[in-house]
């Protein structure tokens, strides 16, 4: 089964990950993320962790675009 993300748990994710790489991610930013991640998981019956982990990959490790 795929793992559905919503543009928006994306867009939270880039934005924690943006502070993780400057030094500057807050406790309340992680927070909102992990919240946000597991609403999301249990909305739509899928694995917290299944979904953090597709989340993650899909933030830092974008596949290229087909060009």
């Amino acid at each position: 089964m795929a793992i559905e993300l919503t543009d928006e748990l994306i867009e939270l994710e880039r934005a924690a990950w943006a502070e993780q790489q400057e030094n500057r991610l807050t406790v309340e930013t992680a927070a909102w993320v992990q919240a946000a991640i597991t609403a999301h998981a249990e909305a739509t019956g899928q694995g917290r962790y299944d979904v953090e982990r597709e989340l993650k990959r899909v933030v830092r490790h974008p596949e290229p675009e087909a060009g």
